[in-house]
């Protein structure tokens, strides 16, 4: 069989044995929608569970647009024209609009990075664009703790805005289930020593802590608790994207109403429900942006963990054309020994601020082993906890050796982008409904 994994730019053409392959997981087809500009504005003007946007920025002295940064392929150039059309129609102009990047805790982004982000169009209306910049503590607002004892600390920007407004882009999320909503506030504009207890190792290491779940998951109530703290937000303005990153669905209004509704539909599109666990998981990193570091495209490696069996093997296609990731990353992920580290995070509490990266891989390879195909230099490549291939294929044929002529493989061409879960756990048995209503 060939395939192209998602790496990089281009992606990667790989053969796979025919005899083996069980399942190729992929997205299912939803449509496209025709019009988005089109879709958008009438989204604004008949949003979910609230006011038009026009009607809510009306009276309002300036506005605060959160957007994601360069990690997440959010189509802003698309989403931005409609929302600053309505803020102008409500009295709120360009000039007194603030793009505020979501950082985290990530660097901030660069000129040509606010340019990728925003559009040529939307920066020439004469928006006011910032990083949100979690380690300068002038910079946030202190709004008390959440019910398990986390500071909440927001920037100050989104908290001094008279209207706020989150964007971004519902896919499947490592550990808080999906992404979108809540996530642009926590941890997306929130301070250090908010992100850092949210990244914590005692919200990570329960196994509710994952991707597709909202049943009893630590990572997503916390979440909505540092949102409730900071008064949620006015509007939010939320996408869900195909294969090739055309928008297939719009949700508008209420923070919670129209983010249930955007998982909902990411539910439909990117879950798939395996019956059995597979022996090899030949996946990828999720393509160009979050395949431009291990830091995130590690992501790949943790979707795929929840459909291979203990024992099994993850052979994964991650580009990683700007390396391992930060500093602290880079020397977290290739210490000698990964698991040692965890625990005792696990015991003293104690981490940096790459440490939840490492520990959510490091899940992983408690029970998988992990061969990875990358353009990270050998040096630094052979350091990691990973064995190292030169292709898919020579990954996948080291594998089978391993697990013997008859293993089952399964393939995942966008990495983290689909939702694979098995029927035996909750995410396979339960809707987004279902479990926002079991959680109460």
């Amino acid at each position: 069989m060939i395939t192209t994994l998602r790496y990089g730019r281009d992606g990667l053409q790989v053969e796979l044995p025919d005899a083996n392959i069980a399942a190729v997981l992929r997205q299912k087809q939803l449509p496209a929608l025709r019009d988005s500009q089109r879709a958008l504005r009438e989204a604004l003007a008949d949003p979910i569970q609230s006011a038009p946007l026009s009607e809510i920025a009306r009276g309002r002295s300036d506005a605060c647009i959160v957007l994601s940064d360069i990690t997440r392929p959010v189509p802003n150039a698309l989403i931005l024209p409609p929302v600053l059309d309505a803020l102008a129609e409500a009295g709120i102009p360009p000039e007194r609009v603030t793009l505020l990047i979501a950082t985290g805790l990530h660097r901030p982004a660069t000129d040509a990075e606010i340019r990728e982000i925003c559009g040529d169009e939307v920066l020439a209306r004469g928006v006011r664009v910032v990083n949100h910049r979690a380690t300068e503590a002038d910079e946030q607002v202190y709004l008390g703790e959440t019910s398990r004892g986390t500071p909440a600390y927001v920037d100050r920007a989104y908290m001094d805005a008279d209207l706020r407004i989150l964007t971004g882009l519902v896919e499947p999320h490592l550990m808080a289930g999906y992404s979108g909503g809540r996530k642009a506030i926590c941890p997306g504009v929130a301070g250090c020593d908010t992100i850092m207890v949210f990244h914590g190792p005692q919200l990570l290491e329960p196994p509710e802590a994952r991707a597709g779940n909202l049943v009893a998951n630590p990572v997503h109530e916390e979440a909505l608790a540092v949102a409730d703290l900071a008064g949620g937000a006015d509007f939010i303005v939320n996408v869900t994207l195909d294969e090739e990153r055309a928008i297939t669905g719009v949700f508008a209004g209420d923070m919670l109403a129209a983010h249930e509704a955007a998982m909902a539909l990411c539910e439909r599109q990117a879950k798939v429900v395996l019956d059995e666990p597979a022996d090899i998981v030949v996946t990828s990193g999720g393509g160009y942006p979050l395949d431009l570091t291990l830091y995130q495209s590690t992501k790949g490696i943790v979707a795929a963990g929840l459909i291979c069996r203990d024992g099994g093997t993850i052979v994964i296609a991650q580009q990683n054309a700007e390396g391992l990731g930060s500093g602290d990353f880079a020397r977290l992920i290739c210490q000698e020994d990964v698991h040692a580290c965890i625990q005792d995070a696990l015991r003293t509490g104690e981490i940096c601020i790459d440490t939840w990266q490492l520990h959510v891989v490091e899940k992983v390879l408690r029970r998988c082993t992990v061969i990875s195909v990358s353009e990270v230099p050998a040096e630094d490549a052979e350091q990691t906890p990973f064995e190292q291939a030169a292709t898919v294929e020579e990954g996948v044929a080291r594998a089978l050796a391993r697990h013997g002529a008859e293993a089952r493989i399964v393939v995942v061409p966008e990495g983290p982008y689909v939702l694979g879960c098995l029927a035996s756990d909750p995410v396979g048995r339960m809707s987004v409904g279902e479990m926002l209503h079991s959680s109460g």
